[in-house]
């Protein structure tokens, strides 16, 4: 079933394919990304991880990885949730944008993309893990109004920061 992109002033949240994710695992390469991704760390976890959520819930690929692309169809990173809701326990947003491409907004662009279609797609809060030392992911969840609510420790990344953001409530009268 094919998965609808989020579109953004700049970007295309495109769904990353099933068979793509089994291509870069295999060592091939599809469509032209920078030469250090994926990276073995890449590949034994993230790709890895999506691919066998990807598997085990079809039907539920909105809620999975998603290749950012500019309107000029270069592909600047990935980004999308850890998986389904009802899978994972929690709306959680994740981000990478190539070192080439950093500093120029798009991280920020594609979470407040993500954000907005969990919330539309009736979540009332959405999540982020971020590193205690990621300055520039922790810049953009305080910029989208995330707040931390705790601590977590990753079996890969180690400590994280755990932010919510919530819905805003509808003005009533």
């Amino acid at each position: 079933m094919p998965v609808k992109p989020i579109q953004t002033e700049r970007l295309e949240l495109i769904a990353f394919e099933p068979e793509a994710i089994r291509h870069l695992i295999q060592g091939e390469r599809d469509f032209d990304l920078p030469k250090d991704f994926p990276s073995q760390d890449d590949i034994d976890g993230f790709l890895s991880i999506q691919l066998h959520r990807m598997e085990a819930s079809p039907d539920r690929r909105d809620w999975m990885a998603r290749l950012m692309i500019t309107h000029t169809r270069q592909v600047i990173g990935h980004c999308g949730f850890h998986g389904p809701p009802e899978v994972i326990g929690r709306a959680e947003i994740g981000y990478t944008v190539f070192t080439q491409f950093r500093g120029m907004g798009y991280a920020k662009e594609a979470a407040k993309a993500l954000v907005q279609w969990a919330f539309a797609q009736g979540e009332k809060e959405v999540y982020a893990s971020v590193s205690p030392e990621n300055a520039p992911s922790l810049a953009v969840v305080k910029s989208l109004g995330f707040k931390q609510v705790g601590t977590q420790d990753d079996e890969v990344d180690g400590l994280e920061l755990v932010f919510v953001v919530q819905q805003p409530k509808p003005i009533s009268r």
